[in-house]
């Protein structure tokens, strides 16, 4: 029977046993951000926010891992599992906000700054992350910020990350001039007027949000965080302050609950496929390739970063 003839479930259902046999044959873990497509958490031997997945790939002893996101989380599971095959089922799926810093800003910075260290944001290539003295997600900025020894942090890329931070550390932050096209994209107007319509509800903010979208927040978290915020809360109703794909996530992890969006979409995100992951698996299409100079300088923030986080928890 050939995939025309079968209706869309059939086709899904026939594409994931493919994909799982090609994963046992490749010896394949499959990494799945909350952003994408809900088809593929079918697929997912993880689901995840960029701090979960970072932990699990380097934790991976898998021959190969598949990661389901953009551009710099494939580059960082092939940082922190360099002896791993990492293949990114569509190299066109970046995030603008990891290129909106470049090498040459953060050596101006440096030398503008000399006595500050430079913490950069997981969402950046591996060459601003090679630049960097610790990397940071948005579940441990705070931690990651307050552990530097200096008074003058260079933080990059995300000005709302950024400003977010300050609230909780007495060190100078010195911020790039970047955003997340999303986070920056929600208003106070949109949680009002979603407030509105749904009167009782919580409104759970990501960090990378404006300041005033921030203050308006009942909870700041991560997208993890979110998962566990609202499965722990006795409301039944939230307002999510991110990317809409992550309703998806939430219904399927708290099914009793209501979850109502409040940010678009990240289109990069969604251009992965379940076709697109089975093609990577047949063809080793989109293998991440870095050189060892690269994964040897970005590991050290990185590894910094997870030695950090797991003393915080």
């Amino acid at each position: 029977m050939t995939h025309e003839n079968l209706s869309g479930t059939d086709i899904s259902i026939s594409i994931i046993r493919e994909i799982s046999d090609l994963k046992a044959e490749s010896d394949a873990i499959i990494l799945v951000h909350n952003y994408q497509r809900p088809e593929l958490y079918e697929i997912a031997d993880k689901i995840g926010d960029s701090l979960e997945l970072s932990i699990t790939a380097q934790k991976s002893g898998n021959k190969t891992i598949v990661f389901c996101g953009v551009d710099f989380m494939a580059e960082t599971a092939k940082i922190l599992s360099p002896d791993s095959r990492v293949l990114h089922p569509k190299p066109g799926a970046c995030c603008p906000m990891a290129h909106m810093v470049t090498p040459d800003e953060i050596i101006r910075l440096k030398e503008k700054f000399p006595s500050a260290r430079v913490v950069s944001y997981v969402n950046t290539t591996a060459e601003t992350k090679a630049l960097s003295d610790i990397c940071c997600t948005s579940a441990n900025v705070k931690d990651i910020i307050n552990s530097c020894d200096s008074d003058e942090v260079i933080f990059l890329p995300d000005q709302n990350l950024a400003a977010y931070v300050r609230r909780y550390t007495s060190k100078q932050i010195i911020s790039g001039h970047g955003d997340c096209c999303v986070h920056e994209g929600i208003s106070k107007r949109d949680v009002e007027t979603t407030r509105l319509s749904h009167p009782d509800t919580l409104f759970i903010a990501h960090p990378e949000c404006r300041p005033e979208v921030i203050d308006m927040a009942d909870a700041v978290c991560s997208t993890g965080g979110m998962v566990t915020f609202c499965r722990e809360s006795s409301k039944e109703a939230f307002i999510i302050g991110t990317e809409s794909g992550m309703i998806n996530r939430l219904k399927r992890e708290i099914p009793d609950k209501k979850f109502y969006p409040v940010g678009g979409v990240c289109l990069p995100m969604k251009l992965i496929t379940l076709e697109s992951v089975k093609k990577c698996l047949q063809n080793g299409t989109g293998e991440v390739k870095l050189s060892p100079g690269i994964i040897r300088k970005a590991g050290i923030p990185l590894e910094r970063m997870i030695r950090i986080s797991n003393k915080a928890r």
